[in-house]
């Protein structure tokens, strides 16, 4: 790890803190000259190997000491993975100002009024220009999966920069709002020292399709459906639930938001204006009782297969909506890395109940919000920037968008694809990887944050794969003879008790061989413990279960 020099007066120092070979806690901190902004404090889900965890963090370690000199925090849009950091970014310093549009900011202000942080705010729309601090920041509509997504061009004295966010270049959304090319050339044409661009799709060829074409798609499976339809998206896709809307009004069915995100999130694009709901289309879950089956659609969360949200629990049977032959259940999403066996197994359950399972797998329900390789070109030649570098996106995204960028003629040496904790410096239009910081994941376990390692996370792999033994034993504090034991218990290991009968003689020998060469320490003899048993259970059983063993002195 190359440690960075102090920053140059003048010069922009770039560290992205998340997003970077990952899809999930983006996060970007710019500093000049001492000030400091942020774009975007996103949370990455957990996957099967992060056992009770539950949110990753950016590493907002790195601004512990800086606090006092960050003058703003730049919201890109409303999804979890760019918002959903805030409330532990403002734990850290309440006051820290939020800059984002209408609807990012009302989700984000929902999400602090659980945490019960009042957030001091700033709207921001397409087109508008703030000065703050050292920066001025321009604005730029860009299309995405959910609505009032902006862009933000970042201008200091070291030159300028433009962040995407998530963006696609859908050209007949649903609300009818496309990215602004002409902005972007105009931008382009001023001069653009660094561009920094969504990567999630780059690897996948073309353009990506229509939100319209979705929406056909949607109505005939609930047209098709006889009983209870569900369908499951993410809580922010405002632009999927009114197609869901839409369909089930046209079937004659109303909708029941399910899940405390979803009801949240929709109440509130619907109170903007975001989402249309016709009058009588929604109906509370609490009286769906009073329908029948074929007049109602249930507009759930859990698309990813998380375990305690409301798809998964209608898989296990543990939820008031049943489902059964006749019933449809619509996975209106795509798979976010690492989710795919959660997602599998949610499925696997819904088919054994007897539902139709209609997933993008078997059906275009789901386009994703993200620049496909075809778009991403006009970009790079729209914009022409000095420099790039590909945001967003696992190791294999970000070289995908890095090769686009050199394709269109930009030096290889001025497209940096570079990890979490990369210390980029720009400065008369060049911009040169100088450092690197530590940038670790910050775990949420409850509400614990950042005390849980990864040493902790091995720890609970083996307790879930290889189960637990126990060793008591007591000894002469004076002769080092063992008095009462070794007592052995095991759990979650498949073998009962009495086998460790073979063991017990062993265990007694190699204490009495400790004490005879004078060890008396306990730490030392549990060690001589933990050796003994662990050797023995890889051989006899193939297992290396996690080894607890006590040793207690006794004077008498």
């Amino acid at each position: 790890m190359q440690t960075a020099p102090k920053p140059q007066p003048g010069t922009l120092r770039i560290i992205p803190l998340g997003g970077l070979g990952e899809i999930g806690r983006n996060m970007t901190v710019f500093e000049i000259d001492s000030q400091i902004l942020i774009v975007d404090c996103g949370v990455l889900f957990p996957e099967e190997t992060q056992p009770g965890v539950d949110l990753i963090l950016p590493d907002l370690s790195y601004l512990e000491d800086k606090l006092d000199r960050v003058i703003g925090c730049v919201l890109t849009h409303g999804h979890e993975d760019h918002i959903g950091g805030v409330p532990y970014l403002l734990s850290m310093r309440s006051d820290i100002p939020l800059i984002g549009s209408t609807l990012t900011l009302a989700l984000v202000e929902a999400k602090l009024k659980e945490h019960r942080i009042t957030p001091y705010s700033m709207t921001v729309k397409e087109g508008q220009v703030e000065k703050l601090g050292p920066f001025e920041l321009e604005f730029v509509a860009v299309n995405h999966s959910i609505p009032d997504a902006l862009a933000v061009v970042i201008r200091t004295a070291a030159g300028s920069v433009l962040n995407t966010g998530d963006f696609k270049m859908d050209q007949l959304p649903l609300d009818g709002r496309v990215t602004d090319l002409r902005a972007f050339a105009r931008i382009g044409e001023a001069g653009l020292d660094l561009f920094m661009v969504d990567s999630t799709n780059a690897d996948v060829p073309g353009f990506t399709p229509l939100e319209r074409e979705i929406g056909p798609v949607i109505e005939s499976v609930i047209a098709k459906t006889p009983g209870k339809v569900v369908v499951a998206s993410f809580s922010s896709h405002v632009h999927r639930v009114q197609q869901v809307i839409d369909a089930a009004v046209a079937n004659g069915r109303r909708v029941a938001f399910v899940g405390r995100s979803m009801v949240r999130n929709m109440a509130i694009a619907s109170e903007l204006g975001f989402l249309n709901v016709p009058s009588g289309a929604i109906v509370d879950l609490k009286e769906v009782d009073n329908l029948a089956d074929h007049q109602v659609v249930f507009m759930s969360t859990g698309s990813q297969g998380e375990p305690m949200a409301v798809l998964s629990r209608i898989a296990n049977r543990d939820h008031q909506i049943s489902i059964g032959p006749s019933d449809t259940v619509l996975l209106a999403s795509s798979l976010i890395p690492g989710n795919e066996n959660a997602v599998y197994r949610v499925i696997d359950g819904l088919t054994k109940l007897g539902a139709n399972v209609v997933h993008k797998g078997n059906a275009k329900v789901h386009v994703s919000g993200h620049s496909a390789a075809g778009e991403l070109l006009y970009c790079y030649n729209i914009l022409k920037p000095k420099n790039v570098m590909p945001i967003h996106g696992e190791a294999r995204h970000l070289v995908a968008n890095a090769n686009l960028a050199i394709q269109t003629g930009i030096a290889a040496e001025r497209v940096l694809v570079v990890e979490d904790g990369a210390v980029v410096d720009l400065s008369n239009g060049i911009a040169d990887v100088v450092g690197q910081i530590e940038c670790n994941m910050l775990y949420v376990d409850g509400k614990t944050v950042g005390k849980i390692t990864e040493e902790d996370l091995k720890d609970r792999r083996i307790l879930a794969a290889e189960g637990f033994i126990t060793i008591f034993a007591v000894v002469d504090a004076a002769t080092g003879k063992v008095i009462e034991g070794p007592e052995i218990r095991a759990r979650a290991y498949a073998e009962a008790d009495h086998v460790f009968d073979d063991i017990k003689p062993a265990i007694e020998k190699a204490l009495a061989e400790a004490a005879q060469d004078g060890v008396r320490d306990t730490y030392q003899l549990q060690q001589v413990i933990r050796r003994t048993i662990g050797t023995w259970v890889a051989k006899a059983h193939r297992r290396k279960p996690m080894i607890i063993p006590v040793v207690v002195h006794s004077n008498r």
